[in-house]
């Protein structure tokens, strides 16, 4: 809102507080304070006017909970990016939606034949209480009979 409001005298236009506004995601609703202005000109640019869902968020959140970052850090950093109170409670619903569909597809029923089987590795860096280490994600990238390319596991 800086970028966009003059802080010059004179000028017919300046901030006038904030408005409240619930805006939801995929997996709940995030209460948020969007600034105005006096002409009610100023437009946000990640959250517009009159926009009530933001689902792109819970990619986000997930994609920073992947890459080894706490859901206080998460909050945190959604909090100096976006101006956003992001409880770590809604972090950890959206966490664990995400592991429920894990465990779903590795309980999934597999092919009893995959004629080609291609097995690699990755070593990653993991967060394992306060240290980081390093772990092998181990991946399976089977060709069934049909010849349809499958991941039947993956594994840390």
């Amino acid at each position: 809102m800086r970028s966009t409001i003059a802080w010059a005298i004179n000028t017919g236009n300046s901030r006038n507080g904030k408005s409240s506004k619930k805006l939801k995601g995929d997996f709940g609703t995030i209460d948020l304070e969007v600034p105005r202005d006096r002409n009610g000109s100023f437009e946000p640019q990640i959250i517009r006017k009159g926009q009530t869902r933001f689902t792109g968020f819970d990619e986000k959140i997930i994609s920073m909970y992947s890459r080894g970052m706490t859901t206080r850090e998460i909050s945190q950093h959604l909090k100096e990016i976006y101006q956003v109170e992001v409880s770590a409670d809604l972090i950890s619903q959206v966490t664990d939606s995400v592991m429920e569909t894990v465990i779903e597809w590795q309980n999934r029923p597999l092919d009893k034949v995959y004629p080609i089987l291609i097995m690699d590795a990755l070593i990653v860096k993991v967060r394992d209480g306060n240290h980081v280490v390093n772990k092998a994600f181990y991946l399976a990238l089977g060709i069934n009979l049909q010849g349809t390319k499958e991941s039947p596991k993956f594994c840390v």
